[in-house]
């Protein structure tokens, strides 16, 4: 195996397990202010539910889907 092959190998693992953290976060609001205090920024559990339900429905979709074009479809009328 070649340098350049094991890099290539470490960087992806690398990705998944910050994927695997960040899909952990979207279901355990804890999990996901840690992540948040990682980046500088500190609030509570309670400060993030009142954010969110602060959200229209177009914009909390557009947070857990995003490059999805506008969830007008969600919610026929």
């Amino acid at each position: 195996m070649t340098t350049k092959n094991a890099a290539r190998i470490y960087k992806k693992l690398e990705q998944a397990q910050l994927e695997e953290e960040r899909q952990q976060a979207l279901s355990d609001p804890e999990a996901f202010i840690v992540l948040a205090k990682a980046k500088g920024y500190t609030f509570t559990v309670k400060d993030l539910e009142t954010q969110i339900c602060q959200l229209s429905d177009e914009e909390l979709a557009s947070i857990l889907n995003p490059g999805i074009g506008p969830r007008r479809h969600l919610f026929p009328k």
